[in-house]
């Protein structure tokens, strides 16, 4: 078993937690709303393939209010009319930041969110795109386990 970084370093993982809060902010203040952000974690936990991340992402941007149908639309989003003109910015955002290096599609889809977002609202999205890779990354790295959970997202205790 790979060491979980997160344990074995506490001092790095207090600050990259403290890194996150910071970004959330900063984020906030920039005009990028809680469910914009929630919906940049989970689409970049979907293309990083982090089971740990994309599990309590998803909850989370269910309890900012996201309706579970768009969230299961997600890889789809191009295709979908259910996501707002700021949303699509901020998700094509998140698969520029994550799918690097840029292409001159990402190029132009980066040009299109900064144009919709507004300068300050799309560099918080670049910052949250780039803080939930590391934490992909981490999560990754780690092995971090996905508990099962019962239909209301509770932790299944064995007895």
């Amino acid at each position: 078993m790979r060491p979980y970084l997160d344990k074995a370093s506490p001092a790095a993982w207090k600050a990259a937690s403290a890194y996150s809060a910071a970004i959330a902010e900063e984020a906030e203040r920039l005009g990028l709303t809680l469910q914009e952000a929630e919906l940049i974690k989970v689409r970049v936990s979907q293309l990083n393939a982090c089971a740990f991340c994309l599990d309590l992402h998803s909850r989370e941007a269910r309890g900012a209010g996201i309706v579970q149908q768009r969230l299961d639309l997600l890889p789809a989003w191009r295709e979908s009319a259910l996501y707002s003109e700021r949303e699509r910015a901020a998700l094509a955002v998140a698969e520029a930041a994550t799918r690097l290096p840029l292409s001159e599609e990402l190029k132009a889809d980066l040009s299109g969110a900064q144009h919709t977002l507004g300068d300050e609202a799309f560099v918080a999205a670049e910052w949250v795109a780039l803080t939930i890779n590391m934490f992909n990354r981490v999560s990754i790295l780690s092995d971090h386990p996905v508990r099962p959970r019962d239909a209301g997202g509770e932790p299944i205790t064995r007895s």
